[in-house]
């Protein structure tokens, strides 16, 4: 198995070139950042972890930024986010910044996409909450044509785009593999089995319960179950944890780092990284 790293970086925190290269040095696959714009002082939604809302939540740096700050820095790490708030941004410039950090690394770009759960947050960048899925999937999917055709329109509710060129194509190609985030159920895994590479589930919980569905969405949709990507995300270093997602076929786990310093984060890869070296492929 392959294993990654999630953190929140910040203001106060490790730098993102510190971080990357870090990790890299000590055999992690990959890196994951999330996103929040802003957080609203107003909250119509609980957040899924409970409050307090942690701090490092008002903080957080800029995700495409902190990754072309870690590209430069580090040679093979995969870089990513972990997850990305497509509804709330512009599909074009977006587009071409994943493809412009997939372009400077060298593909090494991995994208996790999520739906959001902070309505205020969401409401603040004019989208409405309840359609913010059907937003995302227009947008992502503006973005796969801007990303594999020379001359790339789209046409929806949310989207519209005349025929126009958009350069530079990712190295990876149709695109950066591009995972859905969010809790297993038939809405999520309509959405990753139409225009996602793979579902990436927070922590990991009720995997094995939700992998037939998510199977059934691919056959449905005419692609082969047996290709479903699962890529846990904020999962602790557990060795019975990483059997049980082995177990299931997972090649890769991401582990959820603490927000903190350098020398606090430093002594979690180390730790972290004693914990996987035996299920390292």
């Amino acid at each position: 198995m392959k294993f990654g790293v999630q953190i929140f970086l910040s203001d106060v925190s490790i730098q993102p070139a510190d971080a990357a290269r870090e990790a890299e040095a000590r055999g992690f696959h990959s890196m994951y950042i999330p996103e929040h714009t802003h957080i609203p002082a107003s909250r119509k939604t609980p957040p899924p972890m409970g409050e307090p809302l942690p701090e490092y939540y008002y903080r957080t740096l800029d995700p495409f930024v902190a990754l072309t700050a870690a590209a430069a820095a580090t040679e093979t790490i995969r870089l990513g986010t972990g997850i990305l708030l497509v509804a709330q941004r512009d599909p074009i410039v977006t587009a071409k910044e994943i493809a412009t950090l997939d372009f400077l690394s060298g593909g090494r770009v991995t994208i996790g996409v999520g739906f959001g759960w902070n309505q205020d947050e969401i409401e603040h960048h004019g989208v409405e909450f309840k359609r913010r899925r059907d937003i995302t999937r227009e947008k992502v999917l503006a973005m796969q044509a801007l990303w594999t055709e020379e001359k790339a329109e789209f046409h929806g509710e949310f989207v519209d785009i005349e025929p126009s060129f958009a350069w530079p194509k990712p190295v990876q190609q149709p695109w950066p593999p591009l995972f859905v985030g969010g809790q297993g159920g038939p809405k999520l895994f309509a959405a990753v089995a139409e225009y996602g590479d793979g579902w990436m589930p927070i922590g990991g919980r009720g995997i094995k319960d939700a992998l037939p569905m998510l199977r059934a969405e691919y056959e449905a949709r005419g692609r082969g179950p047996e290709t479903v990507q699962v890529k846990p995300v904020g999962s602790i270093p557990d060795p019975g944890k990483i059997e049980y997602f082995a177990s299931l076929g997972v090649r890769e786990t991401v582990l959820g780092l603490s927000h903190g310093p350098r020398d606090m984060v430093l002594e979690e890869l180390d730790r972290y990284a004693k914990i996987v070296e035996p299920f390292v492929d």
